[in-house]
Formats: C-alpha cells, sequence, structure tokens
C-alpha cells in the first residue's frame, strides 16, 4: 500500500478530511500501546465516512473502526492499513422526551450525565465504563447488573461500502459481549436509548456509588484495556487468576493487577508483546488448574 498516495487520493476526494500517516496508537489506546497506523482518519460526518469507505473498498486496504481505544491492543509492529477514528466527531446527544439520541462516539460517562441533567434514569451502570456508546453497542457492554439490551432501541449502521441500514433491538443480536455490529462487521453510528424519568439526586447517588465502588475494586491509576478476560460460564475471570496464585504476577512491564485479578495493566513502557505473552501464561495456568478457558474480551489487531 502506497500510503503517501492513498493520503493524497483520499483528500482530493473529501477536500478538508482530517488524517495522518503513521500515527503511533500508544497515543489512541488507553492501554497506552502499540505501533504505528499507515493512515489513521477522523471523519467529521456519516458523509465523509461514506465517502471515505467507498473509496477505500476500491483500494482494498484493511480497515479497522474504532472509538477511544479503551478496549483495544495494538501489536507493536503497528496496524498495516487505515484505522478510522469515530470519537469527538461524532458526539453529539440529543434528548427526545424519555429517550437519548446519541452519536456512537460519545463517552459513556458523558452519556450517563447527560441522561441524569435530564431527569432519566437508566444508564447508571454505564457512567463509570471507559469506553464510547459504539463500543458499548457492539460488545453489548455491562456492569453491575445493567448492560445495554436494557437500554438500546434503535442503532444507525453502515458497512464497508458505506451502506446505511436502521436495526430495532430484536434486529441488534445482542448477547454477552457481543451483538450483530460486532459479529458481521457493521459500523455503528447512532442509537436510540430509552430511559425512565427518574429524580436527579437519585440517579446522581447511583452512580456515585457505582464509580465509588469501581475506583476501589479496579486499577485505574494504570494503563489498562479494561477486563482482558470474558466472564466463564459459572465462573469469575479475576477468582480464577487468583486462585491460581497469579495475583501481581510481572512479565516485563506488563502485571497481572494486584488490586483486581481480572486486569492485565501497562506499569509503564509495556510492549504489546509482553502483555500478549502475560495473557497466554494466564490462560495456560487457569487451564492447567481449573480446566477453565478464558476467553479475550479485549480486542487485539496489528501485527507483530
Amino acid at each position: 500500500m502506497d500510503k503517501a498516495q492513498l493520503a493524497e487520493d483520499l483528500q482530493k476526494a473529501v477536500p478538508g478530511l482530517c488524517l495522518r500517516i503513521d500515527e503511533p496508537m500508544c497515543n489512541h489506546t488507553s492501554f497506552r500501546i502499540g505501533g504505528p497506523a499507515d493512515l489513521m482518519i477522523w471523519p467529521a460526518s456519516i458523509g465523509e465516512l461514506q465517502q471515505v469507505l467507498r473509496l477505500l473498498k476500491g483500494h482494498q486496504v484493511p480497515v479497522y473502526i474504532m472509538g477511544n481505544g479503551s478496549n483495544l491492543l495494538v501489536r507493536d509492529g503497528g496496524f498495516r492499513g487505515v484505522i478510522i477514528k469515530l470519537a469527538e466527531n461524532f458526539s453529539q446527544i440529543t434528548v427526545e422526551g424519555t429517550r437519548l439520541r446519541a452519536q456512537v462516539g460519545a463517552s459513556l460517562a458523558k452519556l450517563a450525565n447527560e441522561a441524569c441533567r435530564a431527569g432519566l434514569g437508566g444508564l447508571e451502570f454505564a457512567s463509570g465504563i471507559p469506553g464510547t456508546l459504539g463500543g458499548a453497542i457492539a460488545m453489548n457492554a455491562g456492569a453491575y447488573g445493567g448492560e445495554m439490551a436494557d437500554v438500546l432501541r434503535e442503532v444507525t449502521c453502515c458497512d464497508l461500502e458505506g451502506n446505511l441500514y436502521h436495526f430495532s433491538l430484536e434486529e441488534l443480536e445482542l448477547g454477552y459481549r457481543t451483538s450483530r455490529v460486532r459479529s458481521q462487521g457493521y459500523i455503528a453510528l447512532e442509537a436510540l436509548l430509552q430511559l425512565v424519568p427518574e429524580d436527579q439526586e437519585v440517579i446522581r447517588t447511583k452512580m456515585n456509588e457505582l464509580n465509588r465502588r469501581r475506583r476501589e475494586k479496579q486499577p485505574l491509576n494504570f494503563p489498562s484495556a479494561g477486563s482482558t478476560f470474558k466472564r466463564p460460564p459459572g465462573h469469575y475471570a479475576g477468582k480464577l487468576i487468583d486462585d491460581a496464585g497469579l495475583r501481581g504476577l510481572t512479565h516485563g512491564r506488563a502485571q497481572v493487577s494486584e488490586l483486581h485479578c481480572g486486569f492485565v495493566i501497562n506499569l509503564g513502557g509495556a510492549t504489546a508483546k509482553e502483555v500478549l505473552e502475560l495473557i497466554e501464561i494466564v490462560r495456560k495456568r487457569v487451564w492447567e488448574k481449573f480446566h477453565v478457558r478464558l476467553e479475550l474480551e479485549v480486542q487485539v489487531i496489528g501485527e507483530d
């Protein structure tokens, strides 16, 4: 792929398009890890995104869509292709009675706070999840007894050719950390959420309590990608890892968190290689001791 030529073609086709060549992905993930993306693009609108996708389809280059990178590990060799970031430029939120209409780049914290200001309950569980609405839809994100399936009503998506689709809740096929958006490769753009009237103080109290619990139990002072593993049926990943004697296990600058064993953290200067090797050590030890297979919740892209 001729990166410079592709960048030139894109800027000719979409004047004013924001893009960078060889963009370090460590600057765009909560893990603070990752080599360069050949090309990184920040579309300013759905129309720009559609134009970009159609042009990229003609060039037949790999494309990855990301939000704020809170559930992403990019390998040290970077990503050979184009990463499209839907974050700040796709973060509009509007209140429509007891519903919120929001673009997928809006953070879950911002979304929960907007709901609180409007006196709408139901999103308290999401207030401390460090991701965007787009990732939450794709993964059916959840915490403390709530999940996106409880509040989503419809989602506007597009495919990699820029064609638009509108999916109802039933058509989204939401499950544990999965959805039609993720399994079939759609790009979520906007969602309609149904909430319930509630006193602002009651909502704020719930959010503060959940965030307090999160701060006490999770290693928020170290870079990570949140929960490293999905919850195995009938078990908790963190407890299995702890019971396997792996609390605080360090490999290079990567560590199984001493505060919450379900998190692999970056102590500072960790490489993706170190993180992935530590993950394999953990998975092997848990399998040997408990015959339970740990499945990654973190998304891993790029090359070594």
